[in-house]
């Protein structure tokens, strides 16, 4: 008797869906509280293989989420523990670990080698970069998060019946700043909210591999522990988030994803016209609004360049050794910094803090 014989007995799944999830190469990132139930149920749904991807160690406070590990763990590799454990449960699976973090120097070469990546992190800045990497090899998303009581599921980068596919930038094109949303780390969390999360990404996982059910593409689907209820919401493409992804892998490489999610450089008004003032020829104020939007800057030589078109128009910019961009409130103008630092290397590149507002209320103060 097989151990799969309860699936393949299930109407509209059958041996053919088991034979897809045999051939399938499936990469889950974070072996966390959400990689822990993707991994367990992709193990024993018989996914023939299954990567884990985690540079960190257990610890005591991982315990009451991450329900591979036991108290003997302590200290030791995730990936590895989570590998020998898995593999100890079901010997036809290959398992392969990969003991380290993702970064942007590997993270091209690991996912080129699978056909699905699962998304189990617990920062920005690996999301982000995950995204931007699947789009641009063209990869299979099944992304999970968790915050306080709430969690969200959603399927990135497959195209739906219309040829439309989304990604995790048009829900979330501008990253936060790096203490702007706190982590379960300073939250908390129970454990059985990213059990639950983790169960739905493999359910997603499993669909997507064989075809069965409706899987939740250019959708998420929201979960509330507390009063026990679901809502999903559509996701469409976004021609913001669509500029700002790297286009090429040189492209990939140079973009600080650590830095895109934290502080980036900004610069008050004061400190932004008197360089202007002191540096000519050497500084551009740049202002990605939209060409319509007020007020202007009277009196200052300024550079408008929309942020939606900004990768495809910086040659203006060739000359300057100092951006200073700036924008309506500040918003645009950090995603702006973003793109330019993946452009210009070597130079001085500042968000203009608080916008043209700040501005207008310093003055009218």
């Amino acid at each position: 008797m097989s151990r799969f014989e309860r699936q393949i007995n299930l109407s509209g799944f059958g041996p053919k869906a088991q034979q897809q999830l045999q051939k399938a190469k499936v990469l889950v990132i974070g072996a966390g509280g959400l990689g822990c139930p993707v991994l367990l149920y992709l193990d024993a749904a018989g996914v023939g293989t299954l990567a884990i991807c985690d540079g960190d160690v257990v610890a005591a406070s991982n315990l009451n989420r991450q329900v591979i590990f036991s108290e003997s763990d302590i200290t030791k590799s995730k990936a590895e523990v989570a590998g020998i454990y898995l593999k100890q449960k079901y010997s036809d699976i290959n398992i392969e670990i990969i003991n380290k973090f993702l970064t942007v120097e590997n993270t091209l070469q690991i996912f080129n080698a699978y056909d699905l990546i699962i998304d189990g992190s617990d920062n920005f800045q690996t999301r982000y970069m995950v995204n931007d990497a699947c789009v641009l090899l063209n990869k299979p998303l099944v992304f999970g998060a968790v915050y306080q009581n709430e969690g969200q599921v959603a399927v990135f980068n497959v195209s739906d019946d219309n040829a439309v596919s989304s990604n995790y930038r048009d829900v979330f094109p501008n990253p936060p700043s790096e203490n702007e949303i706190l982590n379960c780390n300073e939250t908390g969390v129970l454990g059985v909210l990213p059990g639950i999360i983790g169960v739905m990404m493999a359910s997603e996982a499993i669909k997507l591999i064989t075809g069965f059910g409706k899987a939740l593409i250019n959708k998420m689907l929201y979960y509330n522990l507390l009063t026990n209820t679901t809502y999903e919401t559509e996701i469409a493409p976004n021609a913001v988030a669509k500029s700002i992804i790297p286009k090429t892998p040189e492209d990939f490489y140079k973009t600080d994803y650590t830095l895109l999610c934290g502080n980036l450089p900004s610069i008050e008004w004061s400190e932004a016209l008197l360089l202007k003032n002191n540096t000519p020829g050497k500084v551009i104020l740049l202002d990605v609004r939209e060409t319509h939007e007020q007020p202007k800057l009277d009196g200052i030589e300024t550079m408008n360049i929309p942020l939606q078109s900004l990768s495809e128009n910086i040659e203006p910019l060739n000359t300057a050794e100092n951006i200073l961009v700036f924008c309506q409130s500040g918003i645009r103008s950090r995603k702006a910094v973003a793109v330019l630092r993946s452009k210009f290397l070597q130079k001085n590149i500042y968000s203009v803090a608080g916008g043209i507002s700040k501005l207008n209320s310093t003055i009218n103060a």
